[in-house]
């Protein structure tokens, strides 16, 4: 049975996060989103299994957690996770996280693993090459299709999500749970409760910080889109990398590759996040 998420405010420092949480049958996971995202990107996992329990926590800089302040980090998100866990009575958890998210997720399982009982790694989290000539200065370039949401106020849910889609070719624009997710992110004036700020300096984290995936102690499953963005386009995992990675981290199952989807698509779609949950099931199964 679907249940509605409950929201949650969990003091951390700077200001308080707000998590939503769905009571369900599983045991509790860890939902941890993207670098511009929101807790509502795992709408699709709840559609695909209303069996989990889903601890879903917008990150400091995002939608219902905008306000806190602080520079942004991997281990900051990781800390304030830390204490969404303690504030919720919730000793240890599985954790599943989306791209940036996915590093979060490692940099939670290798600095506390006494809390983390495995991660789902989707499109994120083992080490990605950044994409050639970009530096820390020329993040802000690389991310202007994405900050370009920031640029003006929408005229509500539906201008958003034209703009939206412009850049995503694979989501559907008459999907509700897109529509919703995408209204989760306005405020009421219309603009994108999103930080260039913290967007930026996660993003320099995610490619130029040490990762400390080589540390990995519990069972890893991998969910990799076939392209980046758009068909055709060159995955952030190609095989390759996906059989170094294997070699050299004995706990990462065999990586799961969703067809016909790009980056956003692995989890933004009901096929991507069918993958998403049977991986989901896999470790909570043992």
């Amino acid at each position: 049975m679907r249940r509605e998420p409950e929201t949650r405010s969990v003091p951390v420092q700077g200001g308080a996060l707000a998590v939503e949480v769905t009571e369900s049958e599983s045991a509790p996971v860890l939902a941890v989103h993207g670098v511009t995202s929101n807790c509502r990107l795992w709408n699709w996992l709840r559609a695909a299994e209303p069996g989990l329990s889903l601890v879903m926590p917008d990150l400091r800089g995002r939608a219902g957690s905008f306000a806190v302040r602080g520079r942004s980090s991997l281990r900051q998100h990781a800390e304030d996770l830390v204490r969404v866990l303690d504030a919720l009575g919730l000793d240890t958890v599985d954790v599943c996280g989306m791209s940036m998210g996915g590093f979060v997720a490692v940099e939670l399982a290798t600095g506390r693993p006494d809390r983390v009982r495995s991660v789902v790694l989707v499109d994120g989290g083992l080490p990605m090459a950044p994409p050639p000539g970009l530096t820390p200065d020329r993040l802000p370039g690389a991310f202007a299709p994405q900050l370009s949401r920031l640029a003006r106020p929408f005229d509500g849910v539906e201008d958003y999500l034209a703009h939206f889609t412009r850049d995503s070719p694979l989501l559907d624009a008459a999907d509700p749970l897109l529509r919703d997710t995408l209204a989760h992110d306005l405020g009421a004036d219309g603009r994108v409760r999103l930080s260039p700020e913290v967007v930026l300096a996660d993003a320099e984290d995610v490619f130029f910080g040490e990762s400390g995936w080589l540390r990995l102690t519990v069972p890893v499953e991998l969910v990799c889109a076939e392209w980046s963005v758009g068909p055709g386009t060159a995955p952030a995992y190609p095989d390759e990398a996906l059989a170094r990675f294997r070699a050299r981290l004995p706990t990462l199952r065999e990586p799961r590759r969703v067809p016909g989807a790009d980056h956003a698509a692995t989890i933004m779609t009901h096929a991507g996040a069918a993958v998403v949950a049977d991986a989901v099931h896999a470790v909570l199964s043992g």
